[in-house]
């Protein structure tokens, strides 16, 4: 490791912790809208049903038309990001947010809800793949974990107040399909409030600068040193452009998507395949499904509403506090570790939920329930599988793909893992409302507990710990 890497990782030199902690934090607010764009159908789904007369796919193709925008967007964010830059696609993201939210509350009809969602998507699936690697790009290898981790905690957080805002909403109106104010149903102001936190996004990014990686590989080394200078102090800046410009040495073009080919064996390079396992994977163990149906999900087991958007809650609280574990653990003990136990313990929690739904019986008026202890059992195995997810998988997952990635591919690299990891989020949300009738939900949970499982030794396979690396030093 060079002395400049050293300097770096170890956070010597003049960094402004002040300066880099502010725009993280305006960075992370897309992870909150990530969060809450994602998190507010669960609740509204009711409304949506008596609204547009929707039945179990429409349902389905309701709530998981925000993913096709998501796979475009972040398919799309990527390359974009290496011709405008980070900061630029946040904001057309932000501005995505805000329509989104006006259309869809407004929506008169499946098809117009359908696109407002999709437009939606279109800035979560930006926010979800651009968020991460501006932070990772702007920020010193010894905390760049912490501060990368600080996404998915705004990402629940995000969740979490849509589902605050949505029980709020609904029991001070008497139900999401109830009247509220003007006249116009709780559901659909669940949508308007989203407007608040997209203008905000939207301004504060006006006050952060321009990651300065993607400034030197445009030729703006100026530019680029003046904000390097401003988060590490001059001689650190002074040394850091001369790094990044020769990690971009040996390859005099422009970035571009046939980067992920091997040059030599013409095969596509490994990291890209890591990348694309670790985000289809992060999908497969059925995380959304409480994200998206949680509301649902409940009451399908015998929970009213009102205690269904509670428990919402609760396992948002939940993921909360496992991400400031995560923050506080990742730059210690590495990616790798926490990714592994993740694994292991999202297995064992979703077999228990599985076994609890095996038990669920129908009564004469039709109505399921879980007999004796089983409710309780689902109900903590369900909250300590978010636990499991949120403290490994959740964060860790968007950690590594900001940074595993080397510089000439890390916009084509995140765009690929992108895009797959909202293909996956697509497959399993749209399936699950036909998938929970039939086979049932003992069934479909004991497949996500088999992928989370199958996780564990792709881990242990495919992925190299990062954990204290400098981004110049990243290969693939």
């Amino acid at each position: 490791m060079s002395e400049t890497t050293r300097g770096l990782a170890g956070d010597g030199g003049m960094v402004n912790h002040g300066f880099i902690a502010a725009i993280v934090a305006v960075a992370t607010i897309g992870g909150f809208m990530f969060g809450y764009d994602s998190g507010v159908i669960n609740g509204t789904q009711k409304g949506l049903e008596a609204a547009f007369g929707l039945g179990r796919l429409g349902i389905g193709v309701n709530v998981g038309a925000i993913l096709v925008g998501s796979a475009i967007g972040a398919f799309g964010a990527g390359r974009l990001s290496d011709r405008i830059g980070r900061r630029n696609v946040m904001m057309i993201s932000a501005g995505l947010f805000l329509f989104s939210a006006l259309l869809a509350g407004a929506a008169t009809g499946s098809a117009i809800f359908i696109f407002a969602r999709i437009i939606g998507g279109l800035g979560v699936g930006a926010a979800s793949v651009i968020s991460p690697v501006y932070i990772s790009e702007v920020t010193p290898a010894s905390i760049r974990g912490r501060l990368s981790s600080v996404q998915q905690v705004m990402i629940i957080t995000g969740l979490t107040g849509a589902f605050v805002a949505n029980f709020a909403l609904a029991r001070y109106a008497g139900g999401s399909t109830a009247d509220f104010w003007l006249g116009y149903p709780a559901w659909r102001w669940m949508f308007w409030l989203q407007a608040i936190p997209a203008a905000i996004y939207f301004f504060a990014l006006l006050v952060i600068p321009e990651s300065p990686r993607f400034l030197v590989a445009k030729g703006r080394d100026a530019e680029a040193h003046t904000v390097l200078t401003r988060l590490f102090g001059k001689a650190e800046a002074d040394r850091k452009v001369v790094e990044i410009r020769n990690s971009l040495a040996a390859d005099h073009h422009k970035p571009k998507l046939s980067d992920l080919r091997d040059k030599t064996t013409g095969k596509i390079r490994p990291i890209l395949w890591a990348g694309i396992g670790l985000a289809i994977f992060q999908q497969l163990v059925g995380i959304n499904v409480v994200f998206y149906y949680g509301a649902v999900l409940w009451e399908a087991v015998g929970f009213t509403e009102d205690n269904a958007l509670q428990i919402n809650i609760l396992s948002g609280v939940l993921s909360i506090a496992a991400c400031i574990f995560t923050i506080g653990t990742v730059d210690r003990i590495g990616r790798k570790p926490l990714l592994l136990v993740g694994s292991a313990g999202m297995a064992v929690t979703l077999a228990t939920v599985a076994y609890a739904f095996s038990t669920a019986v129908t009564g004469a008026d039709g109505a399921v329930s879980l007999p004796g202890n089983s409710g309780m059992i689902a109900l903590i195995a369900a909250n300590l599988y978010v636990i499991f997810f949120n403290a490994s998988w959740g964060p860790v997952m968007w950690v590594m793909l900001g940074e595993m990635f080397p510089n000439q591919i890390r916009g084509s690299g995140l765009a690929v893992a992108g895009f797959a990891q909202w293909i996956a989020n697509a497959a399993i949300s749209v399936s699950f409302p036909a998938l929970s009738v039939s086979p049932g939900l003992a069934v479909t949970y004991t497949g996500y507990a088999i992928f989370a499982a199958l996780s564990f030794f792709f881990v242990k396979a495919m992925i190299n710990e990062t954990r204290g690396r400098e981004l110049e030093d990243m290969e693939g």
